[in-house]
């Protein structure tokens, strides 16, 4: 196996650790210690692709297991936030059925011998997600210092933030979908 799929692999494995450090309501600094988490598995995502593309490592596993890791990993932030009233259920929905539909067209397309990479959208909704969920655990820590004044509102600008990814969601899965239909043979 190479190093870009042990990375793929190592970012599920880090996401279950991500979720229980981060919930962890007797941990002094949970927010903080999630985002070190958190940052360690994005950075795995960047790492891994870069390896995989400069290396000439691109495989089948990679391809496939790569966005499942990312889902993994993001996905369980979001359900922290629900879970600490930082995201609207909404939201997660919105993600959830993009990530379903997408990953289903991705897996009747590979069944095909069909690739259909990521495009561009679907690149700055996981950017803006990854992103925007550090800044969340980062604002968070600062709250529990009691750096930030009394009358900011982490929920409200949470759900801002998360909602332009739930909006970018939306884009790229409506742009994946469509040049999906025109690759795959819906007769098989």
């Amino acid at each position: 196996m190479n190093l870009p799929n042990k990375l793929t692999i190592f970012r599920m494995l880090i996401t279950p650790v991500f979720l229980a450090v981060f919930l962890w309501e007797s941990l002094p600094h949970s927010f903080l210690w999630g985002a070190v988490l958190f940052a360690i598995g994005s950075a795995t995502d960047f790492i891994d692709g870069m390896l995989a593309r400069r290396n000439n490592q691109i495989t089948v596993f990679g391809k496939l297991a790569d966005p499942v890791a990312d889902k993994m990993l993001t996905t369980a932030a979001l359900l922290a936030f629900m879970k600490l009233g930082l995201c609207n259920i909404w939201i997660i929905m919105i993600v959830l059925i993009r990530e379903f539909a997408v990953t289903s067209f991705r897996l009747v397309a590979s069944a095909q011998g069909v690739v259909i990479p990521a495009n561009v959208f679907g690149k700055l909704k996981t950017i803006s997600q990854m992103v925007f969920t550090l800044v969340i655990m980062l604002l968070g820590e600062l709250s529990y210092l009691n750096i930030l004044p009394e009358s900011f509102n982490l929920p409200l600008i949470s759900d801002c933030l998360l909602w332009i990814t739930a909006a970018l969601a939306v884009l790229s899965g409506a742009v994946y979908i469509k040049k999906s239909v025109k690759l795959i043979d819906f007769s098989k």
